[in-house]
């Protein structure tokens, strides 16, 4: 009997697996995700940040181009309205 029970208790380690997730691994991998989110958080952070700055400041950009040309407009009027003020009303 003496070697059956040394048999068995050799072969124990592979018929049973040991507890591998026991609190010590649990708690491991917990240390890992936090570490990992803190890393993780603030990359998406900023890159959140950087995307809506940059849509403010297309809006922008496109804002300041249609002003550009509605002042275009606007002196190229005003210079038309100078010139019939100027020049045809003399001739009357």
């Amino acid at each position: 009997m003496n070697a059956k029970d040394d048999i068995l208790d050799e072969t124990q380690s592979i018929i049973t697996p040991d507890e591998s997730m026991g609190p010590r691994f649990l708690r491991n991998v917990f240390i890992g995700i936090f570490l990992l989110l803190i890393i993780v958080f603030p990359k998406i952070f900023i890159q959140t940040q950087i995307y809506f700055k940059s849509r403010e400041i297309s809006t922008l950009n496109r804002e300041h181009d249609a002003l550009k040309e509605e002042n275009r407009i606007l002196h190229a009027k005003v210079e038309q309205m100078v010139y019939k003020n100027k020049i045809l009303d003399t001739l009357f």
